[in-house]
């Protein structure tokens, strides 16, 4: 069976990513938003909530620029990462609603520049230190992939 997630990329008018820390015990990581699709909503459905979850940003998403799949000793998993660009809301770290507050992992959020990003230890997916912005200089991040398909 296959577990699904999201990764929202959301630039700002500087190109500037947002990006996410979270705090675990084992390793401190930065990430695009995201999180796990909940039963009975699309993917492109989870990358709106979860980028308000965590970020407190409204969203559009405006393309689907990689689907990465895992299958492995730990299951059958894929995540979608989407394109999007703000529509409102206001920046703040927010919170993930499964977890207690005691348990919570967002410790940080802000947009980064691509240097920031490259000078990061901990990035998930590492694909985002270099492939992300030469999709950018090349033009090749604005294609739309993502279909649903009707009933």
């Amino acid at each position: 069976m296959w577990t699904g997630g999201v990764r929202v990329i959301v630039l700002d008018e500087e190109n500037r990513i947002l990006m996410v820390k979270h705090v675990h015990p084992e390793r401190t990581v930065w990430m695009a938003p995201g999180g796990g699709i909940e039963e009975g909503e699309s993917s492109a459905q989870a990358a709106v909530r979860e980028v308000w979850e965590e970020t407190g940003l409204e969203v559009e998403i405006t393309g689907l620029v990689w689907h990465v799949e895992e299958v492995s000793e730990r299951g059958q998993r894929f995540v979608n990462f989407f394109r999007a660009r703000v529509t409102g809301g206001e920046l703040k770290l927010g919170r993930d609603p499964e977890l207690t507050e005691s348990g919570q992992v967002l410790a940080d959020i802000r947009f980064m520049h691509r240097e920031e990003v490259a000078d990061l230890e901990n990035l998930y997916p590492e694909f985002l230190r270099h492939e992300l912005w030469q999709h950018l200089e090349q033009g090749t991040i604005d294609y739309n992939a993502f279909r649903m398909r009707d009933e």
